[in-house]
């Protein structure tokens, strides 16, 4: 069965779940530090989080979830880390997760490399797409990665190890409330709501659209 690891209460799978076409089951390890077994798993989706992919002293479940990613590498499932979940695939695999470079926040268009254009990841996706981004961290490419998509401010958007996982630096699951929330972690960001929430409405629509087109390209892996 498809897994979902949720490692933080305010960073939910939003409309990315909606539109899932099979049965997942959602994981909560910050509350129980509970993680699926290897052979229970078809697939894995890995959500964001506002802690570091290497705070494990204080979110002490992060090293066993980067243990289960490097089993999932190894096994060849499909894998998908959004944001941290990335952040998390790149730093199971050796590589550097690095505090407070490329920060981006808000909607903005991400460009996919000529290998992201032909990636099954990204199919039917235009060459820019409309995002969300909310992160202040940001990875090093593990070895072997490829680079399927960057943006100005973020050269590392997307890249994929293998054949089927993938880390991705934006998050294809916002929605008006998930924003909401988040705005309001930090009084900066708070006073910048509803400017945050106009230019995400102005261009709703097309994000939904790659949402959906990314959930069912996952999905397709596992046929």
């Amino acid at each position: 069965m498809l897994q979902i690891i949720q490692n933080d209460p305010e960073v939910p799978p939003g409309n990315l779940a909606e539109h899932l076409t099979v049965p997942y089951q959602l994981h909560y390890p910050y509350l129980d530090g509970q993680l699926p077994e290897i052979a229970d798993i078809s697939a894995l989706i890995v959500l964001g989080g506002a802690m570091g992919a290497n705070d494990d002293a204080r979110y002490p479940f992060l090293c066993g979830l980067k243990r289960l990613i490097r089993e999932i590498v190894e096994h060849n499932k499909p894998y998908l880390g959004i944001c941290l979940g990335g952040q998390l695939l790149a730093a199971a695999l050796g590589a550097q997760v690095v505090l407070r470079r490329w920060e981006e926040l808000g909607t903005q268009p991400v460009q996919l490399t000529a290998e992201g254009h032909a990636d099954p990841l990204f199919k039917g996706l235009q060459e820019q797409f409309t995002t969300f981004q909310w992160h202040h961290d940001s990875f090093d490419l593990p070895d072997r990665a490829v680079l399927l998509a960057s943006s100005p401010a973020c050269p590392h958007q997307a890249f994929r190890i293998g054949v089927n996982a993938w880390g991705l630096q934006f998050h294809p699951e916002v929605n008006e409330q998930i924003i909401r929330a988040w705005a309001a972690w930090d009084p900066v960001t708070e006073a910048k709501t509803e400017t945050l929430l106009a230019a995400f409405s102005s261009q709703q629509a097309e994000y939904v659209q790659t949402a959906r087109q990314l959930a069912n390209n996952i999905v397709g892996q596992l046929s």
